[in-house]
């Protein structure tokens, strides 16, 4: 039996085969290029990518989900929603006024950035304030007109819906504000997509992915108010309303919504999303989104697998029209893996990034509608090149796979509770009160990044190159014992990023040569893959911090990324479960730091700033994800002596969600990225007792901008008043390797200052 399906997609990445979209930003900001000159090469980029959509078979081809930095800001800056501090008085925002909310500039600091769901990308908060909005500018209705007058692509546009838009901003009380916002932004979604009826557009494609997320009664009915009158007021627009990332709760009622389709993600949902669909069906006359090749990964699809699959999706929803598409927008893989020819076959055969999804899309809407045969050599050169994958002996190391199935036995938790630690480690130390430090980078200024370069090429010998980063730790090291800071860090030249640096010393990781992705605005992360069992070989960051250490008789933090994060922040292979993965990290890892204790670093900072982002999007699903990647932080640290402090690092999140997991770490000293939202965070601790080391960040790495003095003065004493000034740091809220250096010393010196003035104005000058 043959059916009828048609082939979409849900988004593409924007950052371009070689980055051209990062860099016509980076250079605009630079000066290099002028507005007009940035319009011209994003245009050619936007253009490209619908090109390469159309001419690899997508019957149905998003428009509007490309961006000048994140889609979300571009719904803020759509609806008027600039915060005051920008002084934007109305009309469509200009380009400096976007990228200072997104950056910050010398009168502002920027809108907070936070994950987007439980993904590796981050998005910028709107704030709604006393502002009303107003539509600014129809950004779909523009996309759809550039698609069909310049490439003849009825395209299909894309917009974030009101319920989730709502759910993903700030400065408003949910619980009393929410129909205050409805009725403000309503009619202006409503404008948006009568405009787009008027223009002929048939379908639009509104992502709700908050509908995956815990999704309360009182939510359902929120969300089908907002489509009643979507549905009344602008009839002429089929809706396809867009999940991914998990299965949506309350099935039931969410497919019975008022619009013309629904897109179900059927990968990373899968369980429960094809339980609902086998238990409750799928209403006839609706369109089926289903979303059968993955988006978030980057391994070829078991096609055969997922034609099986779909046929059994489609006996079920037989009075529907389906479209086979990814699981989510493809902004979340790298481009293209044709140029990766430098890996071992049985890894690169393996591979699927943006455009050969496309490709699978394509095959597996062909082979259910015309038959397999039109398709069979994708179908067979996939399922050969997962079946050799398997049998790699990377992924069968024997003495991994021993390891970890002891890991109920071995130990971890440290050897004293953190009172005792924490009295040895005075004594030992003797600190200052409020002590200072950073998170661990220094700039990667343009003569680093141009000495890896030429190490890696083989321009420079070993001998060369290592003599280079010597010279850059000395530097930094004096630089901040002259600025006053305690406790100092070796700075990290030698690596590229924090995950791909273990990534690259670790077995069981391969590095991909353009499997670039966007993490936030500009910045572009090329992800590790874990393709085999990962082991420990030898030390990875003993000589760089020994010798930093034998430069100063101020302690100096040795600098691991932690399992959790290496884990969150690497495409995983889809064969073991996360949880086994990430103690076969946690074992590689504990090596490592064990190692550094016998080297004499006896600071030893293990940062998760992933940790948080890997909760399941449903909270019933926290507590074991929560205990597995406790464990395998316990497991990488709690080997140490008493007197050995350990130190780690997190990005904000929503600390008191989950503050008792954070405390179990039993790290002597937590940092936490938090001067965007700084005062969210310090209310955590009027609920909820935090009693081991803390640093809160003081002032915001990710913006250009020297904070002054008094801003961190400030922040300090807002913490002091919920947290005990004997166990508080002072830190920056990130590391500091994308910052320029003069801008970073002036920082450092201010935030020395602050911590100064503290410890002066409360005459507890002294140690410990």
């Amino acid at each position: 039996m043959s059916y009828t399906v048609k082939s979409g997609n849900l988004g593409y990445p924007r950052i371009g085969g070689q980055r051209e979209w990062k860099k016509a930003i980076e250079a605009y900001w630079a000066g290099k290029l002028d507005e007009q000159q940035l319009h011209g090469q994003l245009t050619e980029i936007r253009l490209h990518n619908l090109r390469k959509q159309r001419d690899q078979g997508i019957e149905i081809i998003p428009v509007g989900d490309f961006t000048y930095y994140d889609h979300v800001l571009d719904m803020a800056a759509m609806f008027g929603l600039v915060p005051e501090r920008f002084s934007y008085s109305g009309g469509e925002v200009s380009l400096d006024t976007y990228y200072a909310i997104a950056r910050g500039n010398k009168e502002a600091p920027a809108s907070e950035m936070t994950k987007w769901f439980n993904t590796n990308y981050h998005y910028i908060v709107p704030e709604l304030g006393g502002r009303k909005p107003q539509l600014t500018i129809n950004r779909p209705l523009v996309a759809y007109r550039e698609a069909k007058e310049k490439l003849g692509i009825d395209g299909r546009p894309v917009l974030i819906g009101l319920y989730s838009f709502l759910k993903l901003s700030k400065g408003f009380n949910e619980a009393t504000e929410w129909d205050h916002w409805v009725e403000q932004l309503l009619p202006l979604y409503v404008q948006v997509l009568q405009e787009l009826a008027a223009e002929g557009v048939a379908w639009v494609q509104v992502d709700e992915p908050s509908l995956v997320t815990s999704v309360s009664a009182e939510d359902i009915t929120r969300a089908r108010a907002i489509y009643e009158t979507i549905q009344r007021k602008a009839p002429e627009v089929s809706i396809l309303l867009q999940t991914y990332f998990e299965a949506v709760d309350r099935y039931e009622e969410v497919v019975s919504l008022p619009v013309a389709g629904i897109g179900l993600d059927f990968i990373h949902g899968l369980d429960g999303n094809l339980a609902a669909l086998r238990k409750y069906g799928f209403p006839a006359g609706k369109t089926l989104g289903a979303g059968m090749v993955d988006g978030r990964n980057i391994w070829r699809t078991d096609l055969y697998r997922q034609k099986q699959l779909l046929l059994e999706i489609l006996e079920v929803a037989a009075d529907s029209e389906i479209i086979v598409q990814p699981s989510c927008s493809l902004l979340h893989v790298p481009v293209s893996a044709k140029q990766e020819q430098t890996l071992v076959p049985v890894l690169r055969d393996a591979l699927s990034f943006a455009e050969e999804k496309l490709d699978e899309v394509a095959a597996l809407s062909a082979a259910v509608s015309t038959g397999i045969d039109s398709v069979k050599g994708l179908f067979e050169s996939n399922r050969i090149a997962l079946d050799n994958l398997a049998k790699d002996p990377a992924r069968n190391r024997a003495n991994v796979a021993a390891a970890v199935g002891k890991i109920a036995s071995e130990p971890a938790s440290r050897g004293s509770e953190f009172a005792i630690r924490r009295k040895k480690q005075k004594e030992k130390w003797h600190l200052p009160l409020l002590p200072t430090t950073t998170i661990g980078s220094f700039p990667q200024t343009a003569e680093v990044r141009s000495a890896r370069q030429k190490w890696r090429k083989g321009e420079w010998s070993q001998e060369q190159y290592d003599s280079f980063i010597k010279e850059h730790i000395q530097q930094w090291i004096s630089l901040q014992e002259e600025i006053g800071i305690d406790v100092l860090v070796h700075g990290e030249f030698e690596r590229t990023d924090m995950v791909e640096f273990f990534g690259e010393k670790l077995p069981g990781f391969a590095f991909t040569k353009g499997g670039w992705v966007q993490s936030y605005g500009t910045r572009c992360v090329k992800p590790p893959v874990i393709y085999g069992d990962v082991d420990f070989d030898q030390p990875m960051t003993v000589k760089e911090t020994e010798y930093a250490q034998s430069l100063t008789n101020k302690p100096v933090k040795g600098m691991l990324t932690g399992p959790i994060t290496i884990l969150n922040w690497s495409f995983v292979r889809s064969d073991l479960s996360r949880e086994q993965v990430a103690y076969q990290i946690a074992l590689a890892l504990r090596k490592e730091v064990e190692a550094l204790e016998r080297a004499g670093i006896e600071m030893i900072q293990v940062d998760e700033p992933a940790l948080r982002e890997g909760l399941p999007l449903k909270r019933e699903d926290w507590a074991g994800y929560l205990d597995w990647s406790v464990k395998a932080f316990r497991v990488t640290t709690s080997t140490v002596r008493d007197t050995t402090q350990i130190h780690t690092h997190m990005c904000y999140c929503e600390f008191h969600d989950i503050i008792d997991s954070i405390r179990a770490l039993d790290a002597d000293v937590i940092s936490i990225e938090t001067s965007r939202s700084h005062g969210e965070l310090v209310h955590s601790f009027e609920e909820h007792t935090y009693d081991l080391g803390i640093g809160l960040g003081v002032y915001d790495i990710h913006s250009p901008r020297v904070p002054s003095v008094e801003e961190m003065t400030s922040m300090i004493d807002r913490a002091l008043q919920v947290l005990d000034p004997e166990l508080f740091w002072i830190n920056p809220d990130c590391g500091l390797k994308t910052r320029g250096v003069d801008e970073t010393v002036k920082s450092l010196k201010n935030m020395v200052l602050a911590a100064n003035q503290y410890r002066a104005k409360e005459s507890l000058v002294g140690t410990k």
